[in-house]
């Protein structure tokens, strides 16, 4: 068995980024990862997205991979449609209230939770629709909760949204994911599948790592390059962690970083029914337009591929919800989204179920491996992410994109980023 310079616990886009900036300069690494797969939250299969999908912007890091390892992209626009009372509109919401909110949210000096926020400055009936449609965003697009939510947090998401250009990889992230493994393989390191950790050993330049199949590694430093989720699981859950001797700050730290849920379903009809809606062959659609539905339904988001008439059709759950409805069996899920899809469209869930060709429950809020979607900022969030960002003695680093500090957070460019960093930080010292 080699002894690397360096073990990483963690094949996902932030250990593998990781992993690829030590070989280039010429460190020797062991990665250790708990699913038979690379790619954590990174999944693609037959071009088809589990997990991660877009590139949300022009995004440096992300896209700058993506050229060095000479895979394409395509930008796609997106359109909003939603789904009210029956009908498709287009565009946002007009809530009563919206730009109160936002020049209250402006003039907030000292941050708290959203919650608090809207009780302090909306809490009365006529605000009810403005709630109820901030709790639905947070939930869709944060998969975070109101309850904790960083107002702040919110603020700067919303005051960086802009037209920048949305990308998809044209044949998944896989390629991606796989490119950076190959690399490191090549470079005469080792990435070693099925392996969960269980205890990480350390003293200053010292660490012993043991999985639960009995076998040791050892190497001077660790790169801890885990989901939010495992490293908030209590220890006796599969995947998590123990580390001797304890490092209690960094626990509490991970604790006041929230971390969302998501259920996403993959649905293949044998034709794509939506054409036929005029909110989707409206005549400023381009051939690379992705057509997103929201509603008020169970489940509430839907969109298409980047080609409308891809017959393949994503629907999304996240948030509260999909905490709840995370132990419902795949099929019951199936129920619900075919009923929500039916009410959108007037289209009976046994028709809907006629035309269903293939489907798929990506259920990663039960996931053993993940335990949730991505991180959210909580009011306590920044300070630890500061210090998740510093070694452990030079010895235990982190990485992931929960410790990102920007608007891309949750992102795939977040975990590229927080990888990379941990790499460097190793390299600088």
């Amino acid at each position: 068995m080699k002894h690397p310079d360096v073990i990483i616990i963690g094949a996902g886009a932030a250990g593998l980024m990781a992993a690829y900036t030590l070989i280039k300069a010429g460190q020797a690494v062991t990665i250790l990862e708990a699913r038979d797969r690379i790619g954590g939250r990174i999944h693609t299969l037959d071009n088809v997205e589990l997990g991660a999908e877009f590139v949300h912007g022009n995004l440096p890091v992300t896209l700058e991979l993506l050229q060095t390892a000479g895979i394409p992209y395509s930008q796609t626009q997106f359109k909003m449609a939603r789904s009210r009372d029956g009908a498709f509109q287009e565009g946002n919401d007009a809530v009563t209230g919206w730009e109160t909110l936002m020049e209250k949210i402006f003039q907030l000096e000292k941050d708290m939770p959203l919650r608090a926020f809207l009780q302090t400055h909306f809490a009365t009936e006529e605000y009810a629709d403005l709630r109820n449609h901030i709790e639905g965003f947070v939930n869709g697009y944060d998969t975070g909760e109101v309850d904790d939510i960083s107002t702040f947090a919110v603020r700067n998401e919303w005051s960086s949204e802009d037209d920048e250009a949305q990308y998809r990889v044209d044949t998944g992230y896989g390629k991606m994911i796989q490119f950076l493994a190959d690399a490191v393989l090549a470079a005469g390191s080792e990435i070693h599948l099925n392996k969960i950790v269980r205890e990480v050993r350390w003293q200053k330049d010292k660490v012993v790592i043991s999985t639960t199949d009995d076998h040791t590694y050892n190497a001077t430093k660790v790169i801890i390059a885990l989901p939010l989720g495992i490293l908030q699981a209590p220890v006796e859950e599969t995947g998590a962690v123990i580390f001797n001797p304890a490092i209690p700050a960094q626990k509490m730290a991970w604790q006041d970083i929230g971390y969302g849920s998501i259920i996403k379903i993959l649905l293949e009809f044998q034709s794509p029914f939506w054409t036929e809606n005029k909110a989707f062959n409206a005549p400023g659609n381009s051939p690379s337009t992705t057509v997103l539905v929201t509603s008020r339904e169970q489940v509430p988001t839907f969109w298409t591929q980047t080609s409308i008439d891809s017959p393949l059709l994503t629907g999304w759950l996240g948030g509260p919800p999909a905490f709840a409805k995370k132990d419902l069996p795949a099929a019951t899920i199936l129920e619900l989204t075919l009923q929500s899809l039916g009410n959108i469209f007037h289209i009976s869930p046994e028709q809907l179920q006629h035309n269903l060709k293939n489907w798929h429950v990506v259920n990663w809020t039960v996931d053993p491996f993940t335990r949730g979607s991505y991180a959210y900022s909580k009011v306590e969030s920044v300070q630890a992410r500061v210090l998740l960002s510093e070694t452990v003695e030079r010895t235990i680093y982190f990485a992931g994109e929960y410790l990102y500090d920007g608007a891309a957070m949750g992102t795939v460019e977040a975990a590229l980023s927080s990888g990379k960093e941990a790499a460097d930080l190793i390299l600088a010292e």
